[in-house]
């Protein structure tokens, strides 16, 4: 298993460096939604570096594959689970998670499809969820939007004004980076719920 996603990081990498690095990147931002096990981040980053420039503009890229690629895994997940959904799912190894996603959908999908752009478990799980539980098609979209679009531009925007040396930073701190948007994020909501 893991000579094999080796294998797919090295590929994915491969692609940095052609003229079909940009559509490299939205195919790969649209497949990792919702089959695909290596995440778009790898050429994000690889693209951003090597052009600090059009560092936004591939976050673009990748945040709009990402999100079309989420409505596919969410069609698989609303009518293909039996077929083709269970099996993505349990290739991964998240069958325990997939009841605790549609407990989190039940109690408020926004947020949820929101937060899923951070968390480890695969947005493709959180797609895939989104079309079993039935997740409004709407919400799921416009969650979808800003999640993944923070995420990339995020990344973009620290490579755009750090440059290279960044990549070693978000390496090192992916976690805690992480832990600490997500508290902003869930005390800017909470901030909102209670005073508005």
């Amino acid at each position: 298993m893991f000579k094999l996603l080796r294998r797919l990081y090295d590929w994915v990498l491969s692609f940095a460096n052609t003229k079909y690095a940009p559509l490299a990147l939205f195919a790969l931002a649209f497949i990792e939604s919702s089959f695909f096990p290596v995440p778009p981040d790898l050429l994000l980053i690889a693209l951003a570096i090597s052009l600090p420039k059009k560092s936004f503009k591939y976050a673009l890229l990748c945040s709009i594959g990402s999100v079309l690629g989420g409505i596919f895994g969410y069609m698989i997940g609303y009518g293909l689970y039996d077929l083709i959904g269970v099996k993505i799912i349990s290739y991964l190894g998240y069958e325990n998670y997939f009841e605790i996603i549609g407990n989190l959908y039940r109690e408020n999908a926004f947020f949820a499809i929101l937060t899923a752009a951070f968390t480890p478990i695969p947005y493709k799980v959180f797609t895939i969820a989104a079309g079993f539980w039935k997740v409004d098609l709407i919400t799921f979209i416009l969650a979808s939007i800003i999640g993944r679009s923070a995420r990339f531009f995020i990344v973009a925007g620290l490579i755009y004004v750090f440059g290279a040396r960044i990549k070693i930073f978000i390496d090192k701190y992916f976690s805690l980076l992480t832990i600490t948007f997500m508290l902003l994020l869930v005390g800017g909501f909470l901030i909102l719920k209670y005073l508005l």
